[in-house]
């Protein structure tokens, strides 16, 4: 029989446990929203979160105030999920094709990109001229090159121009403004779909819905679930803990991200519009 000395269980020790128990609780909810759209993620999300936020406090509190114990707490709490990978784990060809499949009805007619010997080198600039003021997006083909593809095809088509921003999601743990539908009801789409590209190749397949941290600055596809990349995107204006199901395809510049702050501080906390209609007047391609 084993004594109880009724000394306290360290620091590390109850960390470690607790640690386990998240790993459990996160890889249960995972199982539940494998095939979960944006919206969904992002409660669940914002509830590990907060699951996170519990856990590293009961495992380092003590009773005291000892200033070394919270400058260990904040330390785990800002890398609780790692960063985007660096690249695709398999490096792309020179050229690839991309296959973008009938979906639906377009909300606004065009055609479809092109499909084959798409570049996977070079960036794009586009100008994204919103009634807020100006974002600057710089696309990157060697992330993933059938999105920019798509996106540069969509705004040289004009598909962009006169339309709103649907959606805005203000958290301590998120903060994107959504595009992309000409609808403005988050339902609308170009008329096709096409498969996920960068971060989910750049993951090993048993970490498809390991939360990871989306920087500040990040352009990326919404979606509705597996390989249903069509026109809306998100940019992203606070580091924003998602699963790799969202392909990364650009940068947003200075002046963009300072438009966007705008948007973030005026708007209210949660997921819905943003406080003032924002309208992309004009997307351009140079």
């Amino acid at each position: 029989m084993s004594e109880n000395t009724g000394r306290k269980m360290p620091n590390a020790q109850r960390r470690d446990e607790a640690l386990d128990n998240l790993d459990k609780a996160i890889k249960g909810r995972e199982r539940k929203a494998k095939l979960a759209p944006l919206g969904v993620m992002v409660t669940t999300v914002v509830v590990l979160a907060a699951i996170v936020g519990g856990i590293y406090f009961a495992s380092t509190y003590t009773g005291s105030d000892d200033s070394e114990d919270q400058t260990e707490t904040q330390a785990q709490e800002e890398q609780q999920y790692p960063p985007l990978p660096n690249g695709p784990m398999k490096a792309y060809p020179k050229e690839v094709s991309c296959e973008y499949e009938d979906e639906g009805g377009a909300a606004k007619q065009v055609d479809k990109p092109g499909t084959e010997n798409i570049p996977t080198d070079g960036l794009v600039k586009v100008n994204l001229k919103t009634t807020a003021g100006e974002i600057p997006i710089e696309l990157d083909r060697g992330t993933s090159p059938c999105s920019v593809n798509s996106f540069e095809s969509l705004a040289k088509q004009n598909y962009f121009d006169n339309t709103v921003c649907h959606r805005h999601v203000k958290s301590d743990q998120m903060g994107i403004l959504q595009c992309g539908d000409p609808t403005g009801k988050g339902t609308g789409g170009p008329g096709y779909k096409f498969d996920d590209e960068f971060p989910l190749n750049g993951v090993a397949e048993g970490e498809s819905q390991s939360p990871l941290t989306y920087p500040r600055g990040t352009l990326a596809m919404a979606n509705s679930g597996p390989d249903t990349n069509g026109s809306q995107f998100f940019l992203v204006t606070r580091d924003t803990t998602l699963p790799p199901a969202y392909n990364v395809f650009g940068k947003i510049s200075d002046e963009g991200l300072a438009t966007l702050d705008k948007i973030y501080d005026a708007a209210p906390e949660g997921d819905g519009k943003p406080a003032d209609e924002v309208k992309i007047e004009k997307a351009t391609v140079s």
